[in-house]
């Protein structure tokens, strides 16, 4: 069988899930969008559902694969619905569901409920992708309570810059966001995996790791928090062949590496089909057994080179 294997140490992944809790003292949901960003969401929430608050996934396909699994735990619908005939699946398998359209409030208003919804609404304070716009909030928020069918509102937004430590642009967003929510008694998100651990005078009742639960730094710099992480996945593969190459000898795709002197190549099972991309960068470090070698970008995910 092909010797190509991504393998997930889940010791690590609540290590990680841990670290977000401690050093912010909030509740944590573990975002496990995307297949947990390809890790597994099913096998990532069985790890995590004992101490985790809840989950996060994009949409709902996501939360039915959740609870298809018998997870139990919340689970948070970070894109909403996208139709209002999602509201009584929603209903049914008790997901909580941000709203970030005047829309998707409309939609809630106009559907027959069985039971009150819990809304994570979300404002845009400067990101600009989703979120309502800061003037249209406080009566979103008010609206939501009038109509009846919501329980509990919770009150977030997402920073786009919070992985530069030294932007203003978080404060600024953290301006807008208090600004709007003046008056509004809820409980309140903000924070993602950079502002979890770069941003430590950002109040937040809910927090939303992401992509430090997997052990990756969301920063271009040393930081404290960040050097604490566990990585949590592992590429393993082998050498499938071996060969001896003279001076001056192109490799792989585009000839972007040159032999600089005689030099014995090894090919490694390894490649963009299994998730490794042919842009990664051109040095990196391989192990294996009593040994390690940096890997030359002549073909980055094929190719690695020891002399």
């Amino acid at each position: 069988m092909r010797p190509a294997r991504a393998l997930i140490d889940l010791k690590a992944l609540r290590h990680n899930y841990q670290l977000a809790r401690e050093v912010t003292g909030a509740k944590a949901l573990a975002v496990i969008k995307a297949d947990a960003y390809g890790h597994g969401a099913v096998p990532v929430a069985q790890a995590l559902e004992t101490e985790a608050d809840g989950f996060a996934v994009a949409c709902i396909e996501e939360a039915l694969e959740l609870r298809a699994a018998g997870i139990r735990a919340p689970v948070l619908l970070l894109e909403g619905f996208f139709d209002a005939d999602e509201l009584p699946l929603i209903i049914e398998h008790d997901l909580w569901c941000v709203v970030h359209s005047l829309w998707q409030l409309e939609a809630i208003e106009q559907a027959m409920l069985s039971k009150p919804l819990t809304i994570w609404l979300k404002l845009d304070s400067g990101m600009h992708r989703v979120g309502l716009h800061p003037k249209d909030y406080h009566e979103a928020y008010q609206r939501l309570l009038a109509s009846a069918k919501v329980a509990k509102i919770v009150l977030m937004s997402h920073f786009a810059r919070a992985d530069e430590l030294d932007c203003v642009r978080t404060d600024e967003q953290v301006a807008v966001f208090e600004a709007a929510r003046q008056g509004l008694s809820a409980e309140v998100s903000l924070r993602n995996s950079p502002s979890v651990m770069g941003w430590p005078k950002v109040s937040s009742d809910w927090v939303r790791p992401g992509i430090m639960l997997y052990g990756a730094t969301p920063f271009g710099e040393e930081q404290a928090v960040a050097s604490r992480l566990q990585p949590v996945m592992t590429l393993e593969s082998k050498v499938i062949c071996v060969r001896e190459l003279p001076s001056g000898e192109p490799v792989g795709y585009g000839a972007k590496f040159i032999t600089p002197k005689p030099m014995r190549i090894g090919v490694v099972a390894m490649g963009y089909a299994d998730g490794y991309p042919r842009h990664a960068p051109t040095a990196r470090r391989c192990w294996w057994p009593g040994n390690a070698a940096s890997c030359w970008g002549a073909c980055p995910w094929t190719c690695c080179a020891s002399t």
